[in-house]
This record gives structure tokens, C-alpha cells and sequence, in this order.
């Protein structure tokens, strides 16, 4: 593990650099499923692409060097990350979530992991004593999203991870909205972090991937053997795409960032913006311990109409900035929460939280931003009714 200054140094040049067979400064992609036996029991390093592949390993280790963790691992979905990480859990466990997190996490803890015997809970993680009252003692783990997806509350990591580590739970933060060049949570005290690779990390909205990084030698016995026992790793080619993504996140994140603050103080100042939700503006209620615990405000804005703007007409106004499924792409994209990434959520259990009917989320990307702000404009102006 190499031992540079600063983060966008090790962006680069972290984990597995080059290949010393070649000296290539790029890790090959080794497009095989096997790997020739000297004889029985005799297998050097690598037996079977499940098990390990050395591209997949490359990744592994980049990222486990980005976040400050003992291992790394890499999944073929954000998805499956998440799905490996509650893997760890049995039934009779109950996991506290954040009242507003990813739709798919909501749907696999309620669909699929509820079958199962393992229970779930909502709470507000941004309240820490409400949060402490919701740990009955068969809560064995926090889940938090900080920035939360789509509200983009705000969760002190510190502080969770600290009342986790006197309850003897587990802390788990999903960092897709952050990545580690902006926050990293392990160095905060969680214990595992997961992302959706397919967004920041990978960049270019064309490849679907999955990491977790653990802090401790026992957790990353445990994810390796689950990750090795059900399957769902991540293709050599993906990861080769990964590791060259993830070398210019610094400078996207950058971009995406100054956007991003232009693009949320201009839906502030505008009169037919009613909500906005950004933590980098400073009247945010989670303005302050996102300073404190990252660089910026991130990239991601949300954001509702008044009364006199239709926010359909508002999407089919848009020309420039696209509506779609995911984020963290060069692309800027709109979504929909309450149809598109909540949609598995109950209504009424949107609501509650705030994920209404009239909910913008807007991933702000590289281009420029006042060709962003007019197109923002035009279609707001085009959704007046």
C-alpha cells in the first residue's frame, strides 16, 4: 500500500499499480474464468475468477486504500454490495435505517431479507437521541446515508459510528453520494462502507458496480467468504473500466461540485423554486456537520416547484439535462424519486419523510454550467401552468 499526500495521488497510483510483468503503468485485464494448477493443491495464488481475479483484485485494493480500510471488495451491482453486507446478519436481526435512504435498499431489507427473519427499522439518524431510543436489543446495525438519498440529510458519521461502538453494533454508511475523495466514513469509526460504483467512482454512466471496504480483519474474513459463496462479483473488463474511472474522480468531483453550488444557489434565488435540498448552502440544517465531516456539499441538489409550476412539463421541458434512472455521470441527469428510484417505497411512508409527488432530484454534471442554468431556466418558464 502506497503512502502519498494527498488523495489525488492515490487515485491514480493507490492499490495495485501497472503490471511488473510487462511494466505497463495500466493492470491488464485477465478475461479468464480459470487459472492452471501446478498440481493438486498447488494453485500459486488464483484457481477460479469467482474466487479472485487479479483485475477485480486491483479494484479491491484501490479502494480499500481510498477509504482506509483492511479490504475491499467488488460486486458486480451496488445492489449486490448491499445484498453481501446484510448477508452478514441472521434472522432475529434488526437493522435501523435512515427515514429516507435509496429506494432499493428499502426494497431488499422488505422483500427480500424480512423473508428471511431479519427485521428492519426506520429512524431518524440525523436526530442521534432518537436515534439511540429506536436500539432495541435485537438491533444489531445502523445503515445511514449521509447525504441521505433524496432529501440529502445530513448524519454526523462520527457520532453514529460512536453510539454503534458503545451498543456493540455495526455502522454501515453507503458514501455513493460523497465518494472517498469527499468524506470517508471509516476514518469517522464506521465499520463498513458501501457504494454504488456505478455512479461517481465509475463516472461515465457505462458500467454497473458495487464496493464495500471493511475495517477489520474479521469483517473482511466474512465478506470474503460470502462474496466467494454467492457469486455476485464483478466482471474483469468492469473492473479494468472502474480502476480508469475512479483515476480522474478527482478532477470530475471538482466539476461536478462548483456546478453543483452554482446550479443550488440559482434554484435558491429563484421564485418558483419552493424547496431546495443541498447541504453546501449554508442556511442547510446539515450545512454545519457536513463541513465538518466532508469537503463540500457533494454533487446531488433536490428540489420541489410551487404551486404554479407542473413538474411534468417541467421534465419534458428539460433539453440538455437528461431524465433517467442513476447518477454521478459527466451527463447532468433528472429524476423523479416518487416514480423512479422510491417508487418501492409505500406512498404514505414517502410522504411522511418527505418524498413528495412534487420531488426533483437533479445530479449536477460536468458541463457548463450556464448551459445548464438555461436549460433549468427554459424549463422551469415552460412548466408555469
Amino acid at each position: 500500500m502506497a503512502n502519498y499526500r494527498d488523495i489525488e495521488s492515490t487515485l491514480i497510483h493507490g492499490g495495485i499499480f501497472g503490471d511488473p510483468l510487462t511494466g505497463a503503468v495500466n493492470v491488464p485485464i485477465y478475461q479468464t474464468s480459470t487459472y492452471r494448477q501446478e498440481g493438486i493443491g498447488l494453485n500459486v495464488k488464483w484457481e477460479y475468477s469467482r474466487t479472485g481475479n487479479p483485475t477485480r483484485a486491483a479494484l479491491e485494493a484501490l479502494i480499500a486504500e481510498l477509504e482506509g480500510g483492511t479490504a475491499g471488495f467488488a460486486f458486480a451491482s451496488g445492489m449486490a454490495a448491499l445484498t453481501a453486507v446484510l448477508s452478514l446478519f441472521r434472522e432475529g436481526d434488526r437493522i435501523l435505517i435512515s427515514s429516507n435512504v435509496y429506494g432499493g435498499t428499502y426494497r431488499v431489507l422488505d422483500k427480500v431479507f424480512r423473508q428471511f427473519g431479519i427485521q428492519y427499522g426506520i429512524a431518524d439518524t440525523a436526530d442521534l437521541s432518537a436515534l439511540e431510543a429506536a436500539i432495541t436489543p435485537d438491533v444489531k446495525a445502523i445503515l445511514v446515508e449521509s447525504p441521505a438519498n433524496p432529501l440529502m440529510t445530513v448524519t454526523d458519521l462520527a457520532a453514529v459510528s460512536a453510539l454503534a461502538k458503545r451498543r456493540g453494533i455495526l455502522s454501515i454508511v453507503d458514501n455513493t453520494f460523497m465518494t472517498p475523495y469527499l468524506q470517508q466514513p471509516l476514518k469517522l469509526g464506521a465499520d463498513i462502507v458501501v457504494h454504488s460504483a456505478t455512479k461517481y467512482l465509475g463516472g461515465h454512466s457505462d458500467l454497473v458496480a458495487g464496493l464495500v471496504v471493511v475495517n477489520s480483519d474479521a469483517l473482511a474474513e466474512r465478506l470474503a467468504f460470502l462474496q466467494n459463496a454467492t457469486g455476485g462479483v464483478l466482471g474483469p473488463f468492469d473492473a479494468f473500466l472502474l480502476i480508469r474511472g475512479i483515476k480522474t474522480l478527482a478532477l470530475r468531483m471538482d466539476r461536478h461540485v462548483e456546478n453543483a453550488q452554482r446550479a443550488a444557489e440559482w434554484l435558491k434565488g429563484n421564485p418558483a423554486v419552493k424547496l431546495v435540498y443541498y447541504p453546501g448552502l449554508p442556511d442547510d440544517p446539515g450545512y454545519e456537520i457536513n463541513r465538518r465531516q466532508a469537503r463540500n456539499g457533494g454533487a446531488m441538489i433536490s428540489f420541489e416547484l410551487d404551486e404554479k409550476h407542473d413538474f411534468r412539463r417541467f421534465f419534458t421541458s428539460l433539453k440538455l439535462v437528461t431524465l433517467a434512472e442513476s447518477l454521478g455521470g459527466v451527463e447532468s441527469l433528472v429524476c423523479h424519486p416518487a416514480t423512479m428510484t422510491h417508487a418501492a417505497i409505500p406512498r404514505e411512508l414517502r410522504v411522511k419523510v418527505g418524498i413528495t409527488d412534487k420531488l426533483i432530484r437533479l445530479s449536477v454534471g460536468i458541463e457548463s454550467i450556464d448551459d445548464i442554468l438555461a436549460d433549468l431556466e427554459q424549463a422551469v418558464r415552460e412548466s408555469e401552468v
